[in-house]
């Protein structure tokens, strides 16, 4: 399931749930001036809650800004 994931998130195959996850997370990161309240409804539909949905989009935040850092100063990444 990782290594699916690793190679081509869109495609993986994946249950409802974890699908409502990942397409969030790839939105907020890839288009984040497009999300909407539908992006939430569609997370909020397979049980996530609000503190769910909240540590959902501050867990994809952190890692996009770490890796913003990280690619930005240079920083080459342990094998």
């Amino acid at each position: 399931m990782v290594d699916a994931l690793a190679a081509n998130p869109e495609s993986a195959p994946l249950g409802a749930r974890s699908r409502a996850l990942v397409d969030f997370a790839i939105k907020l990161t890839r288009t984040p001036d497009a999300m909407s309240e539908a992006d939430l409804a569609r997370v909020r539909a397979q049980g996530i809650s609000e503190r769910g949905a909240h540590d959902l989009v501050c867990v994809t935040a952190y890692f996009n800004y770490v890796n913003r850092l990280a690619f930005g100063l240079g920083v080459e990444l342990e094998t």
